[in-house]
Order: structure tokens, then C-alpha cells, then sequence
């Protein structure tokens, strides 16, 4: 299994980095004078456990609060080892995580639902990987929910949790720490892959896209990929806006999209580039 790290960004926000084997996304740790926001749960209790013993090491004192970026497993399934935590999340996330508390989470279970089509090959074999042998998963809701935008004072430290929905999960919530120009991204940026096909729509793409453009960040964590700059998010940003762009011209034609940007460009698509294109075509 890839070695997580702690990184350390500025001087008061932390994070420890991903495992795609087993989907651990990042989770992050915001410092203010008086109290400390954890983000986002962790796909288990261990990994929830492992995050907080590695920041006690360092010095950095436990949550009293914690935000989830949205309802996807992986993001939530360590919220039950986190006993006298107030956990706030968008009203959509909460809803969604009650529909999980009555499924079963055994091999037999999670092979029934892929086939069924309600959950992804992806996610049930990352499951079995972070719980090889006992799997007590307990399904923890969240203390506080809110609509739109809410904010807090951790202490000479603001954070801003604030819906933007997108392609990925309606329910995406960024936290953009304010005085550390830090902007959370969660898995919103991600394209939509429990559809039959993953993809991108240009409508929800468009609509995230302008809300991210509201807040003045220079670090950017996308959950799976680790932090980036504003440089490299603009790349992204650019790469996403031109696409949607190309789909909505040429009707989704995925030959004609690919000529008019490689004109563009003045050279070849890339791997990342070509993957983009065919989830905006599979979204039109």
C-alpha cells in the first residue's frame, strides 16, 4: 500500500495525502486560535484514527469540529470514530448518507449491488481492500446541516463551507480558508463516475466552475490528487471551460472536438486531455 504523509501548508492547515488502492482522499486539518476543523471523515475508522495519531505526534490538538465535502463513502465511513465531534454537511449529504445506514457491506452484498447497478465496481473493490477482515461499518450522521453557505470563526481563522453541487455529486461542498487562501475542493471537480458511462455535463461544469471563480485561493486539494497551484488549477479550469465549449459546438462529435482543439493547441491532444474529451462526449 502507497506510505501516506503528513503535509503541512502554511501555518495552520494540514493534510495527510491519498491512496487510490484503497481510495483514501485527503483529509485535512484547519488550526485556528480556538478551536480546529477536521476535513472530511475518512473511508474507516482506521484511517480516521491513523490521521489524528500522526497530528497528535506533531502537536496539533484533536477537532472539535469537522466538515464533509459530500456523501461518497470514502469521505465518510470513519465518522463514527469521532465521538464528541460536531460534524456539519449539506443537507443533501446527510439525506444520502441515511439511505446507506439499512445496506449490508459483506462481499455477498456489495456484489449483489454491482450487479444490480447501484454501486460501482470501483467502490465495492476499494471496500474490500481498506476492510479486508472485519467490516463493522457504522454509518454516523452528521450533528448540524445547512443550506448554501454557512461560516466559522476557529479563531482568527475564517473557513466558508459552501455548496457548488457539480457533474461528480449534487451535494459537493467546498471549504476555502480564508486567511490561508486555501480552497478545499473535495471531489467536485471530478467528473460523474456512477453513470453507466463517466462524464462530464457542460451546464453543471460551467455552473461549479464560475462559483470556484468567486473565491481568491492560491492552493488549491482535490481529494485524490493532492494540492495544486492556482497556476495548475487554471490549466485544469481552462482545459474543462474549453471542452465544454467544443462538445456544445460540434454536438459531441468527438472527431471534429479533437481537431478544432489540437488546431488550437498546435499539437496533439495528451492522455488527461483525450480522457476529458470522451466524459464531455459521453455526458452529451
Amino acid at each position: 500500500m502507497q506510505t501516506q504523509r503528513i503535509e503541512r501548508i502554511g501555518e495552520r492547515f494540514w493534510y495527510q495525502t491519498p491512496v487510490s488502492e484503497t481510495d483514501r482522499p485527503i483529509l485535512g486539518m484547519v488550526v485556528g486560535g480556538k478551536k480546529t476543523l477536521m476535513i472530511d471523515a475518512g473511508n474507516s475508522e482506521a484511517h480516521t484514527r491513523y490521521f489524528l495519531k500522526e497530528l497528535a505526534d506533531r502537536q496539533v490538538q484533536k477537532p472539535g469540529l469537522l466538515a464533509l465535502t459530500h456523501w461518497h463513502w470514502d469521505h465518510i465511513f470513519g465518522l463514527s470514530a469521532l465521538d464528541g465531534v460536531v460534524s456539519f454537511a449539506y443537507h443533501e449529504t446527510k439525506e444520502a448518507m441515511e439511505k446507506l445506514i439499512p445496506l449490508s457491506w459483506s462481499n455477498e452484498a456489495l456484489d449483489e449491488r454491482v450487479q444490480a447497478g447501484t454501486e460501482i465496481e470501483f467502490c465495492a473493490t476499494a471496500i474490500k481492500k481498506e476492510f479486508p477482515e472485519e467490516r463493522n461499518i457504522t454509518i454516523a450522521l452528521p450533528t448540524v446541516t445547512f443550506e448554501g453557505r454557512m461560516e466559522m470563526d476557529l479563531g482568527g481563522l475564517t473557513c466558508v463551507l459552501q455548496h457548488v453541487g457539480g457533474d461528480h455529486a449534487s451535494d459537493s461542498v467546498v471549504i476555502y480558508i480564508k486567511e490561508e487562501k486555501i480552497l478545499f475542493l473535495g471531489d467536485c471537480i471530478y467528473a460523474d463516475i456512477f453513470s453507466p458511462k463517466t462524464n462530464y455535463t457542460i451546464e453543471k461544469t460551467r455552473e461549479l466552475l464560475n462559483q470556484l471563480d468567486t473565491f481568491d485561493a492560491e492552493t488549491y486539494i482535490l481529494s485524490h490528487s493532492g494540492a495544486i497551484s492556482r497556476e495548475e488549477y487554471q490549466q485544469e479550469v481552462t482545459l474543462l471551460r474549453m471542452m465544454a465549449s467544443l462538445t456544445e459546438e460540434f454536438q459531441g462529435d468527438s472527431v471534429k472536438i479533437k481537431q478544432a482543439y489540437e488546431e488550437q493547441l498546435g499539437r496533439e491532444l495528451n492522455e488527461d486531455e483525450l480522457e476529458t474529451m470522451q466524459y464531455f462526449v459521453n455526458g452529451w
